[in-house]
């Protein structure tokens, strides 16, 4: 049951740019199962509540899905600098750009109620680009350094995504400049900042995309 469990959440991951991180989209990967396993019908309800989880707790599951597949797709790139794959890594978000602003509210927003949201996925999510970055470009920095690599990375790649939600066409120009310009993001402060209008920027998405106002 893991294994295909596990299959149909990679194939669910591959139509979120259809349907969005929705329970619908984990319905209709059992369509697309490999071979006599694939099913004639899509997932019910109460399977899918089985197999990721109830309500919104499933499509959870499946943003955290589609964002480590997208940790191993950093590693196909072919010149990896810092500079490739982090733009290999903005790439992965252009077809599903229009279902992120929800996807990275859900993560961040109480089970229950309105605001004050969790930052933590969103750190968690900058933390692992960053991580995986320097481990691909065979980055050999030690000690403080280790850590103000890191943390730097982080804080561009999240400007960047930011960026992206809002001009796609921009954001590996705007990715550039933070590359070349990286000692303007050295404060704690100022990634703090950067970490909590991502948040709030998708939050603000969900929102109002529920009318909420």
């Amino acid at each position: 049951m893991s294994t295909t469990r596990n299959q149909l959440l990679k194939i669910a991951t591959t139509l979120v740019k259809n349907h969005g991180f929705t329970r619908e989209a984990l319905s209709y990967s059992a369509l697309y199962l490999p071979g006599p396993a694939a099913l004639q019908q899509p997932l019910s309800e109460p399977a899918i509540s089985a197999l990721f989880g109830t309500g919104d707790s499933a499509r959870v599951t499946l943003i955290n899905a589609w964002l480590d597949e997208g940790i191993l797709q950093m590693s196909n790139v072919p010149s990896p600098t810092f500079r490739h794959v982090l733009r290999a890594r903005l790439e992965y978000n252009r077809e599903v750009l229009g279902h992120l602003p929800e996807a990275f509210a859900l993560l961040c927003s109480p089970e229950q109620g309105l605001p004050p949201l969790d930052p933590r996925p969103a750190i968690e999510h900058a933390a692992k680009i960053a991580n995986e970055t320097c481990k691909i470009t065979k980055d050999q920095s030690i000690q403080l350094d280790w850590y103000a690599r890191r943390a730097s990375l982080a804080t561009i790649y999240i400007a960047a995504e930011l960026h992206q939600l809002k001009s796609p066409q921009t954001a590996n120009m705007f990715l550039d400049d933070l590359l070349d310009n990286s000692d303007r993001f050295g404060s704690v402060f100022r990634e703090a900042q950067v970490f909590s209008s991502y948040v709030f920027k998708s939050w603000d998405g969900i929102l109002r995309s529920k009318g909420f106002w």
